[in-house]
C-alpha cells in the first residue's frame, strides 16, 4: 500500500543534516552479538498500552502519568542504495523524537560502504499519554554539498512492548532487499510522574524555570566584567546573556530565565570567555576545555535550592529550578468559553422576544424553546460589504435581526461587520446612517491612500509593529490601506473592544473566519479552520483557544510566554480578506478543481511496510497505533517545482499559541478532532500545527467561500443559518461545496442537490430543509445575490414605474459589471442600487423567512418533548 503527501522536508526548518553528535551515544553488553531471525520479538510480555480516555472529556483535565525511558539502538543496514553515480553511500542515521528532545542525534558516517554496521545507542525520556513517533532517516553525507536525505521512516511507539527489547527490520526496499535494522528498550524512569493537562487532543505538559545570575567574590583592580553566553538546549528562550556582578555593589543581579520542558532531559551550556578561567566540577558538570564551554545536566538540580558553579576563583554561577504552575494559558476544551456562554444566556432573552413579536405568538417562549438563528456571510470584497448592509438593514426592518444570536464572516464582510462594531448599540438603531457613512468611503477616491506621505506613515507603523515583536507582511499594509479606504482617521480600537457590544446580549455575536496553512503546501492538502471573537480566538479542530487580546503574543506548551499589544482592528481586517496570499496551486485549483497532476510530481511517497514480514506485530490492545511508513522525498527537480507552485509571498504570519503542546496518543479517535480531521497531514503528528514557529493565516475563500464551520460545531448548534451569498461566479458553488464537505466530515447538514437549478433561473431564497434521520442538521435560509423581481419592482409589490427601470438595472456579474471583487470604489448610483437590490431580496422573501423560523421553533419544541419523555 503506497500513498503520497505534500512534498518537502519531513522537518520543520531546512533540510541541512545537523553535524555529528555522538552524546548519549553508548555501547551495551547487547550490542555486539549477532541476532537470529527467531529473535525479532524477544518475550514480548506485557504490551506498552498507553492509558486512553474511555469517554473522552469536553474540558481539559488534569493526569498524572509516569514517564519512561526509551533506548533506540541503530544496529545496521543492508543493501544501501547507491545515493550517487560516482560513489557509494557515506551513509548515517538520524533520529528525531519532537515529543522528547528538540535535538535531531546521529550516527557517525560510515563511508563506503554497502552494508554499514553502527551498533550505537540513544537514548529518550518520552511521556506514555502523548502521540511519539519516531523517525528516522537515513542520509547520504557529502562534505561539498548538502547531504541526501534517502529515506526516512515514522514508527510509532506505542507499538513497543514494556521492559522488553524489541527487534525491528525495517523493509525500507523490499525489491532491493534493503532494510534497516534497530532495536528498541523501554524501561521505568526513575523520576516522578509527570502533571499533565489535555482535552484528549493537546496535552500541556509540565514546564520548570531556570534562574541563573553569575556573581564575583570580591572586586580587583582593572578587572573587566565578562558577559557570559547561557544556553539550555531545550528551553523557549535558547540562549542568553549574563554579566556577573560584584558582591560588593548594591545593584541587582543579571539575571537569565529560561523556561525548559522538565522530562526533556535538558542541560545548560555556559561559554567561558577568553582568560585563564577554570571550573570547580561536581557531579553534574563538565567543563570542554576545547570548547571553552561549562556543561551543566538540570534534571538532577534539587529543585528550588540555589545551585553554585564555581567558575574560577573570583566568581561563581548561581542557579535554581523551579517547576512553572500547571495552569495554562491556552484554554484546551471544546465547550464554549464562560464569557459566550454567559453572552447567549442573555441574548435568549432578547431573541424570545423577538420571535414573539415577529411570529405573532400568544405565549413566552421558555428558555429552552428558543431556536438559536444565526446570520452567515461570505466574501466577495467591497460587494460583500456593500450587499451585507442592505441585508442587514432587510433583516432590521423586518425585526429578525434581533431574533439572530450569531453573525459569522469572512474576506469583505468582516469590513462591514468591523465598522458596525464600533457602536454598542448598532443593531438597535436605525442602520440608514451607518450606510451612509459606508457610502461616503466607498465612492471616495482612493488615490490619496496612495500618496508619498501617506505611504511614509505607513512605513512609520509598520516599523513600530515590528519592535513591539510582531512579524510585518503585507497583508499588515493591507489593512492599513483598508483602514484609510473605508475610514477618514487611525482607529485604535480592537477587536477585544467588541465585548462592549455584547456584554448585554444588546446583539449578535460576531465571529470572523480564516484558514491556517503552511507555507509550502495547498490548501487542498492542508488546512485548519481559525475563528476570532472578542472574547477568543481558536482552533475547533484542537479545542485550543486564547484570548483574544492575547492572540499574537509567544506562547510555549501553553504558557504566555511574552504578551504583545494587541493588534489594531486594522490589522484583523487584512487578515480576515488577505487576498493576496494565493499561491499558484491554490490558483489552479480555483480554477481546475484538481491538483492531480501537480501532486503527481511534487508530493513525496509515502509507503506503508506495516503488513511487511519482517515487522513485529503490532500489539492487539493497541488498535490506534499509527501504520509504520517510509517516507521517501521527492526529486531536486521535483522539491524547486514545488517551492515556485506552493510558495506565497505575502501570507500573514503570527506566533504560534499552539506551539510546544503534544498531541495526545489517542488524538485520532477523538470525536472533535475527527469532525475537523480533513487533511493529508492529520496522520502525521511531527508536522501538524503544535510543531510550527507562526500561524500562517489566509483568507477561507480560497478553500470554501462560506463562515459555516464555527456555526456547526455542536457546542453551538444553530438551528437555523440565514446564508448571504455574496461571491463572484457561480453562486451555489459555496453551498455546495459546504454540503460536499460535511457529508466527507459526517457533520449534520440539509442535502441539497445543486443539479435541480440553473445558474441562469435561480430564485430569490431557497429553504432547505433536513431530512427527518438528521434532526441535527439546522435550516437554511439561502439567499445567492441575484437580481431578480428587482428589476421590476422596487419594494415588494409595488412595480416600477418607465421612469425607475434604470434603478433596477443591477449588473452583477457581467463583464464591465462595477461590482467586480477587485472594485474598492464605487459610484454612488452603483453602491445605492446593491444596497437596495439586497434590502428588496430580504424583504421580498420575509414569508419565506418566517416559515423557516417558524419550522425551527417547532423543531425545539418537538425536541423538548423527546428529551422529556
Amino acid at each position: 500500500m503506497s500513498q503520497q503527501v505534500p512534498g518537502g522536508s519531513l522537518y520543520l526548518g531546512n533540510n541541512t543534516s545537523d553535524p555529528p553528535n555522538h552524546q548519549g551515544v553508548e555501547e551495551d553488553s547487547w550490542m555486539g552479538r549477532e541476532l537470529k531471525d527467531s529473535e525479532e520479538i524477544q518475550d514480548l510480555g506485557p504490551p506498552f498500552c498507553p492509558s486512553s480516555f474511555p469517554n473522552i472529556p469536553q474540558d481539559s483535565q488534569d493526569q498524572s502519568s509516569p514517564c519512561h525511558l526509551l533506548s533506540v539502538r541503530i544496529i545496521r543496514m543492508k543493501n544501501v542504495r547507491q545515493a550517487d553515480v560516482l560513489s557509494m553511500t557515506d551513509c548515517f542515521v538520524s533520529l528525531w523524537l519532537p515529543t522528547a528532545s528538540h535535538e535531531k542525534p546521529r550516527t557517525r558516517t560510515i563511508s563506503n560502504c554497502h552494508n554499514p554496521e553502527w551498533n550505537e545507542t540513544f537514548s529518550f525520556q518520552i511521556q506514555c499519554q502523548v502521540k511519539n513517533v519516531l523517525e528516522l532517516s537515513v542520509r547520504d553525507e557529502d562534505s561539498l554539498t548538502q547531504d541526501d536525505h534517502l529515506l526516512t521512516v515514522l514508527y510509532d511507539l506505542s507499538k513497543l512492548c514494556f521492559r522488553k527489547r524489541t527487534h525491528v527490520k525495517f523493509p525500507l526496499n523490499p525489491e532491493g532487499m534493503e532494510e534497516l535494522e534497530v532495536e528498541f528498550l523501554l524501561e521505568e524512569s526513575p523520576g516522578p510522574p509527570e502533571n499533565l493537562l489535555t482535552n484528549g487532543v493537546l496535552v500541556g505538559r509540565q514546564l520548570s524555570c531556570l534562574d541563573i545570575y553569575g556573581k564575583y567574590k570580591k572586586q580587583k583592580k582593572n578587572q573587566k566584567r565578562k558577559q557570559l553566553t547561557v544556553t539550555v538546549n531545550e528551553s523557549y528562550e535558547n540562549t542568553q546573556y549574563i554579566t556577573p556582578w560584584y558582591n560588593s555593589c548594591n545593584q541587582c543581579p543579571d539575571l537569565a530565565f529560561f523556561h525548559y520542558p522538565k522530562y526533556f532531559q535538558p542541560q545548560m551550556h555556559v561559554e567561558i570567555p577568553r582568560n585563564r578561567w577554570t571550573c570547580g566540577l561536581s557531579c553534574c558538570c563538565n567543563v570542554h576545555k576545547e570548547n571553552r564551554s561549562v556543561c551543566v545536566s538540570l534534571d538532577c538540580l534539587p529543585e528550588r535550592e540555589e545551585y553554585t558553579v564555581p567558575m574560577n576563583e573570583n566568581c561563581d554561577l548561581h542557579m535554581t529550578t523551579k517547576d512553572c504552575p500547571d495552569d495554562l494559558d491556552v484554554r484546551l476544551g471544546y465547550n464554549l468559553c464562560s464569557e459566550e456562554q454567559a453572552f447567549l444566556k442573555k441574548r435568549k432573552v432578547i431573541v424570545a422576544e423577538a420571535l414573539k413579536q415577529v411570529l405573532q405568538l400568544e405565549e413566552d417562549l421558555q428558555e429552552d424553546e428558543v431556536p438559536l438563528v444565526a446570520i452567515m456571510a461570505t466574501g466577495g470584497g467591497l460587494r460583500s460589504m456593500t450587499s451585507l448592509y442592505g441585508h442587514l438593514l432587510g433583516l432590521q426592518k423586518l425585526n429578525i435581526l434581533n431574533c439572530a444570536s450569531y453573525i459569522t464572516g469572512l474576506s469583505g464582510t468582516t469590513w462591514t461587520m468591523a465598522n458596525l462594531y464600533k457602536d454598542a448599540d448598532w443593531s438597535s438603531k436605525n442602520l440608514e446612517k451607518a450606510i451612509q457613512e459606508a457610502r461616503r468611503h466607498a465612492v471616495k477616491n482612493k488615490i490619496p491612500s496612495l500618496y508619498p506621505e501617506q505611504l511614509s506613515y505607513y512605513q512609520q507603523v509598520l516599523e513600530q509593529r515590528r519592535q513591539e515583536g510582531y512579524k510585518v507582511t503585507f497583508t499588515d499594509l493591507w489593512g492599513l490601506l483598508i483602514e484609510s479606504f473605508l475610514g477618514d482617521e487611525k482607529y485604535e480600537g480592537k477587536l477585544s473592544c467588541q465585548k462592549e457590544a455584547v456584554c448585554q446580549g444588546q446583539n449578535p455575536l460576531p465571529i470572523y473566519l480564516t484558514l491556517n496553512v503552511k507555507d509550502n503546501i495547498s490548501n487542498q492538502d492542508f488546512r485548519e479552520w481559525v475563528e476570532f471573537t472578542p472574547y477568543e480566538v481558536g482552533f475547533q479542530k484542537y479545542g485550543a483557544f486564547v484570548p483574544t487580546e492575547h492572540f499574537g503574543s509567544e506562547f510555549y506548551m501553553g504558557r504566555l510566554m511574552k504578551k504583545l499589544p494587541e493588534s489594531r482592528l486594522c490589522y484583523m481586517m487584512g487578515l480576515w480578506s488577505s487576498i493576496f496570499s494565493l499561491n499558484i496551486l491554490d490558483a489552479w485549483n480555483l480554477s481546475q478543481n484538481s491538483e492531480e497532476f501537480f501532486h503527481r510530481w511534487t508530493r513525496e511517497k509515502v509507503n506503508d511496510i506495516e503488513d511487511e514480514p519482517l515487522l513485529p506485530e503490532i500489539p492487539k490492545c493497541d488498535a490506534f497505533a499509527l501504520e509504520t511508513t517510509v517516507v521517501t522525498p521527492a526529486t531536486k527537480l521535483a522539491n524547486t517545482l514545488r517551492d515556485i507552485l506552493t510558495y506565497r509571498t505575502f501570507v500573514s504570519q503570527f506566533h504560534n499559541f499552539l506551539k510546544g503542546l503534544q498531541l495526545h496518543t489517542d488524538y485520532l479517535q477523538n470525536s472533535q478532532f475527527s469532525k475537523w480531521k480533513d487533511t493529508v497531514l492529520d496522520c502525521f503528528p511531527n508536522r501538524l500545527t503544535q510543531s510550527d514557529n507562526h500561524l500562517c493565516l489566509l483568507d477561507t475563500a480560497f478553500f470554501i467561500n462560506s463562515s459555516y464551520p464555527p456555526l456547526l460545531r455542536p457546542e453551538r448548534k444553530a438551528d437555523i443559518i440565514i446564508h448571504l451569498n455574496y461571491c463572484a461566479g457561480s453562486q451555489i458553488k459555496p453551498l455546495k461545496q459546504t454540503c460536499e464537505y460535511c457529508e466527507v466530515q459526517n457533520i449534520p447538514f440539509p442535502k441539497y442537490d445543486v443539479k435541480e437549478e440553473s445558474e441562469k433561473d435561480l430564485k430569490e431564497c431557497y429553504l432547505l430543509t433536513p431530512d427527518d434521520d438528521a434532526s441535527d442538521a439546522p435550516i437554511v435560509l439561502f439567499f445567492p445575490l441575484i437580481n431578480g423581481s428587482f428589476q421590476k419592482y422596487k419594494a415588494p409589490g409595488v412595480e416600477r414605474g418607465p421612469d425607475e427601470m434604470e434603478d433596477g438595472n443591477v449588473d452583477i456579474y457581467g463583464h464591465n459589471t462595477p461590482y467586480a471583487t477587485k472594485e474598492v470604489t464605487y459610484t454612488e448610483s452603483a453602491f445605492d442600487r446593491m444596497v437596495n437590490l439586497s434590502e428588496y431580496n430580504i424583504l421580498n422573501n420575509a414569508d419565506m423567512i418566517l416559515q423557516g423560523l417558524r419550522l425551527a421553533m417547532e423543531r425545539k419544541k418537538q425536541s423538548k418533548k423527546m428529551c422529556s419523555s
